[in-house]
């Protein structure tokens, strides 16, 4: 973060070294004062909101490390003791990128391992997680420091082969949840018609399906007519193969057999499925480089830089959320173990068993019967001040993981490493090395197949989710 700030220094030679330095140190100390200050979060959603802005930053930064300026400023940071090359040719930032993302990689990983079994903040290694945010920051940036020592052939090795398998498996995890999140919308919705007659959510089903279909229409109507002209036998076969995948999936959604074993299936999760995917096939063609005339977007120089910005922005930002979503969907995974995590609900439960997240009105009850029983001597004075359900500053209303952590801590940490290794392979691949300025993000052709491909894949982990149940009776209770 000192780096960060000292950076505008360096343009302005007048101010020496000194400026430079101070800079760095208040950079520091302003980051860690700022992280101290928030202390020990006890709301799950703030701990993640504050990873995936770390992950955020450190995306950024990796996007600016692309370019040539910024190499040169990192070069100057190091008072050109450390020269970036590939294989001994300046390659503007390949290296840099690597460090960078490798520097968060490690990071959680070694958080991943050091939260494994936290089951909830009762345990103390729970503060590992939501807390210590000054040191945690300035041992994120201590790694990035210490990646400088690290010679440039291991980032060779790492980027071009462990970083590659990460990111893939990144992706196919991405896909997974899709789908996930498909069947799991529609099935709230249908919840909520069946069990409660509801019309507004009759209305925001039917509505959300046909508003879906009708993009995903539209994006393949403009494909084809700004993206697939003659010559352009790569754009012409993703838009049509994607098209025909979606009216066939959409059919089999609606299918007797399908309907018999699911009832649940149908349009709404292939309108969401759908949609998604002719994103990923518009992003890919939109996002292609030029040399076949293909992509007109390119040619349209006013406006390039600020597309490339804004575009490089989204995507850290999809990146950050998508990352955070997956990391707390561990159950979706298959990854609940023999741990129940907490929900969040609004509602109590419906049986009177054990519950992980009791209401107000229980802890009340609890409270109330503690004191019965002190007053009657049946438990020490000191029985209210050792109960940790019961605070009396509240802080428990405020913990929503007391009971029970919310999701995997380890496996959360574990997703955001897969994802600095999509960080790094997505700025990496084919780097033009004369490139002046701010670099594209993703504007490659290995970046649009692997959107063509990532895309067929969903519809194929869609198309299983629905034929399984036929397929596999048995394992789905019929």
């Amino acid at each position: 973060m000192g780096a960060l700030l000292s950076l505008p220094l360096l343009a302005l030679p007048s101010l020496g070294g000194l400026a430079t330095f101070a800079a760095s140190c208040c950079g520091a100390a302003t980051c860690s004062a700022v992280c101290s200050a928030c202390g020990n979060f006890r709301s799950s959603m703030a701990t993640r909101i504050a990873f995936a802005f770390i992950l955020l930053i450190n995306s950024i930064l990796s996007w600016l490390m692309l370019t040539p300026w910024a190499l040169k400023k990192l070069e100057h940071l190091t008072l050109d003791y450390m020269s970036i090359t590939c294989q001994g040719k300046q390659c503007y930032g390949w290296v840099a990128v690597q460090r960078v993302n490798f520097a968060l990689g490690l990071f959680h990983f070694i958080l991943a391992m050091l939260l494994l079994g936290v089951k909830s903040t009762k345990d103390g290694r729970a503060s590992l997680q939501n807390g210590f945010w000054g040191p945690k920051v300035l041992i994120w940036l201590g790694f990035v420091v210490m990646t400088l020592f690290i010679p440039e052939t291991f980032f060779q090795v790492w980027g071009s082969y462990f970083a590659l398998a990460g990111a893939m498996l990144f992706v196919l995890l991405g896909l997974i949840l899709l789908v996930d999140l498909a069947h799991t919308w529609a099935e709230y919705c249908l919840d909520k018609i069946e069990n409660h007659d509801s019309k507004g959510w009759r209305v925001l089903l039917i509505g959300s399906t046909l508003s879906m279909y009708t993009a995903s229409f539209a994006m393949t109507i403009v494909m084809y007519i700004f993206f697939a002209a003659g010559g352009c036998s790569m754009n012409q076969a993703a838009i049509t193969v994607n098209l025909i995948v979606l009216l066939i999936t959409s059919a089999i959604s609606v299918h007797p057999t399908v309907q018999e074993f699911n009832p649940q299936a149908g349009l709404a999760q292939s309108a969401m499925v759908a949609i998604y995917c002719t994103y990923l096939t518009m992003s890919a063609v939109s996002m292609e480089p030029d040399d076949k005339h293909c992509n007109p977007l390119i040619r349209a120089r006013g406006t390039r830089t600020v597309s490339i910005v804004i575009g490089a922005i989204v995507t850290m930002l999809t990146i950050a959320y998508t990352t955070t979503r997956a990391a707390t969907q561990g159950i979706a995974l298959g990854a609940n173990g023999s741990h129940a995590y907490a929900k969040v609900s609004d509602e109590e439960p419906e049986h009177g068993l054990v519950e992980q997240q009791p209401g107000n009105s229980r802890r009340e009850m609890r409270a109330e019967a503690l004191r019965a029983a002190v007053e009657a001597g049946s438990l020490p004075a000191n029985a209210l001040d050792d109960d940790d359900d019961d605070s009396d500053d509240g802080g428990e209303a405020k913990d929503d993981e007391r009971a029970g952590t919310q999701y995997n801590y380890s496996l959360f940490h574990i997703i955001f490493l897969l994802a600095t290794m999509w960080v790094a392979t997505l700025l990496t691949q084919n780097v033009d090395a004369q490139a002046e300025g701010v670099a594209a993000v993703g504007r490659t052709y290995w970046a649009s197949w692997v959107k063509i491909v990532s895309a067929w894949v969903c519809y194929i982990i869609y198309t299983w989710s629905l034929v399984a149940p036929v397929a596999m009776p048995e394992r789905f209770g019929h």
